[in-house]
């Protein structure tokens, strides 16, 4: 085999995994004309088409995906037993990309990558932020970070960080002058500050728990937002009672800003963790930030 057949042959792959000349150019770290010229010169010297390319979307022939499922297992196997030899040389290197969300991010996630790359000058850590459920997998993350509730079953999953409670909380000048609810069902008698979830787009209805006892309370009031800080910021103004993480709140509980309300309702859940699909091999960068962040729990 020729060795441009080997790199006509990756450029096909990789077009075919990500479904788009586009994100293949992205990946392959070329342009969208060169990647198509490729495959392209690929499909003259078989002499068959592999994709049928239209104005919104690549599509994979019944050749073309004979191939990708032929030669694309081969090339898995090449790519992973050259990860596994590269993680044998003497100085960790390499790049580790996370996916979590802001307050994981700056809380947990950075003191520990800052920790690694002081201490490993050839490990780059990249930390994505975002609110909603990324598919790790598919945006070629090596792991997230989310609470424990909120991971697939079938991800492997590491605690990173102490259980969590969502709190309602209100400040004093919102509870002057009012009844405190004695049970959740006395929040529809209360102006509450609405959580919109960023994963599914809809208001989120308040979860209480209490000797076994569950409740789901939908609630409205005059704010709403994706974001337990501007909520929490919201319920200091007098805006409302909020509904969110502890550590959202636990700064201004601390400053008397706001008292938890319903504390008997809110129970513990699982808190932070970092998951990852099963792979073969990891590699020493990926290995050393997560014992930084098993350290960082202790």
């Amino acid at each position: 085999m020729r060795r441009e057949d080997l790199t006509d042959l990756n450029s096909f792959l990789v077009v075919a995994e990500e479904g788009s000349f586009t994100r293949a150019a992205i990946r392959l770290e070329t342009s969208q004309s060169a990647v198509s010229n490729t495959v392209r010169r690929l499909e003259e010297r078989l002499g068959v088409r592999l994709i049928t390319r239209t104005t919104r979307k690549v599509v994979l022939t019944k050749a073309g995906e004979r191939l990708l499922n032929s030669v694309g297992p081969a090339f898995s196997f090449v790519d992973s037993e050259l990860t596994a030899i590269a993680n044998l040389r003497d100085r960790p290197a390499g790049l580790v990309r996370i996916s979590t969300s802001e307050f994981a991010a700056h809380s947990i996630v950075w003191p520990a990558a800052k920790r690694l790359m002081t201490t490993y000058p050839d490990i780059q850590v990249e930390i994505s932020i975002d609110a909603t459920l990324t598919d790790i997998v598919d945006q070629r993350f090596d792991a997230g970070v989310r609470l424990g509730e909120l991971i697939a079953q079938d991800m492997i999953s590491v605690r990173i960080g102490p259980d969590v409670r969502m709190v309602a909380v209100a400040s004093p000048t919102y509870l002057e002058g009012r009844t405190e609810p004695n049970s959740p069902h006395d929040l529809a008698e209360h102006i509450c500050i609405a959580v919109r979830a960023p994963t599914r787009g809809s208001i989120y209805a308040w979860e209480f728990e209490k000797d076994g006892d569950e409740l789901k309370i939908k609630v409205q009031g005059q704010f709403t937002s994706n974001s337990g800080s501007l909520a929490i910021k919201a319920a200091i103004a007098g805006l409302g009672i909020a509904f969110v993480p502890d550590f959202h709140a636990e700064a201004a509980i601390k400053a008397k800003q706001v008292k938890i309300l319903l504390e008997d309702w809110c129970q513990p859940f699982p808190g932070f963790h970092l998951y990852y699909p099963n792979r073969r091999h990891h590699s020493p960068a990926f290995s050393l930030l997560l014992q930084e962040l098993q350290r960082s729990r202790r």
